[in-house]
């Protein structure tokens, strides 16, 4: 055994100050050099890593060492998404300024990333609350304002009662905040939104060219960009001149409607029914309820309004209701509703005691979707469903009754947030309330002094401080951007993040975009991901980029999961709890049987294998881990235990195995150089043959691996295996030194994209002078020395071919033949006869006499 000890502390932070010092991963453009963008999603300065992020930037740099070693010249850049509530909300707690809490984390977290030796070029870091990153998108709001691409509009907006702010629609999906899980409220104020739904058909569209994204996230986009085709029809109502109009993409189903409902603001109220007491009592206890509380709940409200509405093809008079069940903000915000075709008209038929037109008798124990044809119509009863919706269609259309139209569920993007730590919005108000952008001179506009009184935050809307100001003195804005703008942009302006005549440096957009492999987690599909694509046709109409999309690949990661605990609180709350609190009893499966807090016998309930968190007091501390099994210990481990997409279970023991394997390479290779090694193999010709083919075959599976599946784990598991297969020959002195060398050589090649360090300090050694694994080249397989280990195989019935086949050499008769007959192609020969006789030339032929089964 050598004396050189595996101290991954020491090694790794001496590589670790080298490649800082070096700039070893710092890039510029090289035209000569294929480029290769890779990009893990920013993180917030949250305080401290967790293992979901450290298992993203792990993938990333897996990634981009494997593409430096294809020879690529490999952008690989970092920074900070430094906005945001979190840093307002702890200033408020802890007395303090969002900026001081937001650079305090940065530099914490900045000395993790560094811990763990991912391979940024750290000359390019972005923190988005500077402002010399935020005056370029004060810039660009200017010049989308220009182009009528940016508007400012009383209206509904979804409301966080707790965050005190403005939602889009993205964030606040099933009725509540996405982070912070209140129930969203409808509030009518003055907003600045940008015109999304003028790239609505575009970001559906080209969804096509997605192909090397996760199916289910183009499938959520479509989703939500949500286009649909219909037409629009004008419906009298009963004993005035006023038309409803109602949109329907089945009109086909119209002819057994029961009732029209509106949404509780739709402005047909305001005509008719204002001065109706009971419904103004309705209106005002629900009216603010949002839309989206009832997707999430399904619970259904809804008031008669006395007035009746013709329908448009019987001229039958029927009901008009106010529901909560019909969106404001979408078509016409009004329906004729179908019960016996669409779920909820049904289920609010049934509610309110509404006509339902069954279609069968047992309709009333079940309701059905989607019947084959119409009825309650003699004239096209029997016609199917897509020629009743052309009919229908042109006749109504004719008859000018109605006209064809597009709608999509996705709206405008409200980008006004009523926060403090935000980027403010470049506008000024004059002494008529009348606004104006800031010029381009005196951009940036700078974030006032944070004022914090009695733990509130001084922030006064810009609208009153309009009626109070003195007639000659211009207002500045008060409402910040949502901070979803600055992740919107950040990876082109890493491509020269210090270029300062413009929101971009065009030419190194032009040759770094789009990116290359784009790396985040799948809760981003419609908030972040799709700001993300609308922003980069906006830059592209601008004349910045050249490309229809910012990504070519993206991979979405699984979560990190980990056994977690709590118990119940006097007011009912749970009280989350951390594994060291708790005695836990198992039994022989290791399935969890009894858990009891330690400090007591209070019973705790165990909660199952879910996401680490802070708030579940059952995260893992990554600087911990790193310092007791070491950075590639821990980068290995989560590369190699589950694959990227799906959740990884926390394990312990598996850490402990990782580190063991690492320890078992660095003694080997230090073995392996220090000792002189005496050959007794090499007139074995044929065995060193095999070892050497067999490593060009695990150069090409790993590859395989990397490149084309994204499957590191299994390409981690062959490198293993191979790994102590050699081992096993040096121990039975049955490779020679030249393979033994090169096959080492190799493994740690292969290795350098999941554990850098240990890779790093093993070249070295073995090479001994300035020769570093770094500029290495990844190993190309030699095809010429893989010896096949498969061979053709004639397949006779009585004396006549029937197939040829492949199968492996070292095969025994009874496996040959029992392999043969389960292949359902031979199988067909067999039936109804006995085998006689089997004649079988190993490698050549194999012949069944048959004789009919009598």
């Amino acid at each position: 055994m050598n004396n050189h000890k595996y101290n991954h502390n020491k090694i790794e932070k001496i590589i670790q100050e080298r490649w800082i010092k070096e700039k070893t991963f710092s890039v510029t453009e090289n035209k000569k050099k294929e480029k290769f963008y890779c990009l893990p999603m920013l993180p917030y300065p949250s305080g401290k890593l967790h293992m979901g992020h450290v298992r993203n930037y792990t993938i990333s740099d897996v990634i981009s060492r494997y593409q430096r070693m294809l020879g690529k010249n490999v952008l690989h850049p970092i920074g900070w998404d430094a906005f945001g509530l979190p840093a307002e909300e702890t200033a408020v707690k802890n007395n303090t300024s969002p900026k001081k809490w937001t650079y305090k984390n940065i530099s914490i977290m900045k000395k993790q990333l560094q811990s763990l030796g991912f391979s940024y070029d750290w000359s390019r870091e972005i923190t988005t609350c500077k402002p010399e990153y935020y005056r370029w998108e004060q810039l660009f709001f200017i010049k989308l304002l220009k182009k009528k691409l940016i508007y400012k509009k009383k209206t509904l907006v979804n409301w966080c009662e707790f965050d005190k702010t403005v939602l889009a629609n993205e964030q606040a999906q099933k009725g509540v905040c996405w982070r912070c899980g209140t129930k969203v409220k409808l509030k009518n104020i003055s907003q600045w939104f940008i015109k999304i739904t003028e790239y609505a058909e575009e970001l559906l569209k080209d969804l096509s060219l997605l192909q090397e994204w996760p199916k289910e996230i183009v499938e959520m986009q479509k989703n939500w960009i949500g286009k649909s085709t219909g037409i629009i029809i004008k419906c009298l109502i009963f004993q005035t001149d006023y038309f409803l109009k109602i949109y329907t993409t089945k009109p086909e189903t119209i002819l057994d409607a029961t009732f029209f409902a509106i949404s509780m603001y739709h402005p047909l109220i305001n005509v008719f029914l204002k001065n109706n007491k009971n419904i103004n009592k309705f209106l005002k206890k629900n009216k603010y309820i949002s839309y989206l509380e009832f997707q999430n709940c399904k619970k259904l409200i809804g008031i008669d309004t006395s007035l009746f509405v013709l329908h448009p093809i019987t001229k039958k008079k029927l009901p008009l209701w106010i529901t909560n069940y019909v969106k404001y903000n979408y078509a016409t915000g009004a329906i004729i509703a179908v019960p016996n075709s669409n779920k909820t008209d049904y289920n609010f038929a049934k509610l309110y005691n509404l006509p339902i037109k069954y279609k069968s008798s047992n309709q009333q124990e079940k309701f059905k979707k989607n019947t084959s044809t119409l009825i309650n119509s003699k004239k096209i009863s029997r016609l199917q469903k897509k020629n009743a919706r052309i009919i229908i269609s042109n006749q109504l259309i004719k008859n000018k009754q109605a006209k064809r139209s597009q709608y999509y569920k996705i709206q405008d993007w409200c980008i006004s947030r009523q926060r403090y730590w935000g980027t403010p919005i470049p506008i000024i108000y004059n002494n008529k309330g009348k606004y104006l952008p800031v010029s381009k001179k005196k951009l940036p506009v700078i974030l006032k002094k944070y004022i914090n009184k009695n733990n509130i935050i001084e922030f006064k809307n810009s609208n009153d401080l309009i009626k109070k100001k003195p007639k000659k003195e211009v207002i500045q804005e008060t409402d910040t951007f949502d901070t979803f703008i600055e992740s919107s942009w950040y990876y082109a302006r890493y491509t020269n993040p210090h270029f300062n005549l413009d929101i971009l440096d065009s030419q190194a957009a032009k040759y770094w975009l789009p990116v290359d492999q784009y790396i985040g987690g799948i809760e981003h599909a419609v908030m972040h991901l799709i700001y993300f694509r609308f922003y980069h046709k906006l830059l592209r109409d601008f004349g910045y980029v050249n490309s229809p999309e910012p990504v070519k690949k993206l991979i979405c990661q699984g979560m990190v999961v980990v056994e977690s605990f709590y118990m119940y609180n006097t007011d009912g709350s749970k009280k989350w709890l951390k594994p060291s609190e708790l005695k836990i009893k198992r039994n022989r499966q290791g399935k969890i049987i009894n858990v009891f807090k330690k400090s007591c016998l209070s019973k705790v309930i165990y909660a199952g294998k879910i996401k680490m968190s802070k708030s579940k007091n059952n995260g893992i501390d990554p600087t911990k881990i790193i310092k007791k099994y070491g950075a590639d210990t821990l980068r290995l481990f989560l590369m190699f235990t589950a694959p990227i997409q799906s959740s990884l279970e926390w394990n312990s023991n598996s850490i402990i195995g990782m580190h063991r394997f690492l320890n078992k390479l660095w003694n080997f290779t230090h073995s392996t150089y220090n000792n002189e090694f005496i050959d007794k193999t090499s007139k074995i010709i044929y065995e060193q043959k095999k070892i050497i083919s067999k490593l060009q075959k695990i150069i090409i599976h790993v590859t395989n691996d990397i490149q084309k599946k994204n499957s590191y784990n299994t390409a981690i598991a062959k490198i293993i295996k191979f790994f102590n297969y050699i081992v096993h020959l040096n121990n039975k002195k049955k490779i020679n030194q030249n393979n033994l060398q090169l096959s080492l050589k190799t493994i740690i090649k292969m290795l350098y994209p999941f554990t850098p360090h240990i890779c790093f300090a093993l070249w070295r050694k073995i090479y001994k002078k300035n020769h570093y694994i770094d500029f290495e080249k990844w190993p190309e397989p030699r095809n010429d020395l893989i010896i096949s280990d498969k061979t053709k195989l004639v397949i006779q019935v009585n004396g006549k071919k029937k197939s040829l086949i492949k199968i492996k050499k070292n095969l025994t008769k009874k496996e040959v033949i029992q392999l043969i007959l389960n292949k359902k192609e031979i199988k067909q020969y067999f039936y109804n006869t006995v085998i006689k006789k089997i004649i079988y030339i190993p490698k050549k032929i194999i012949n069944f006499v048959l004789i009919q089964n009598k």
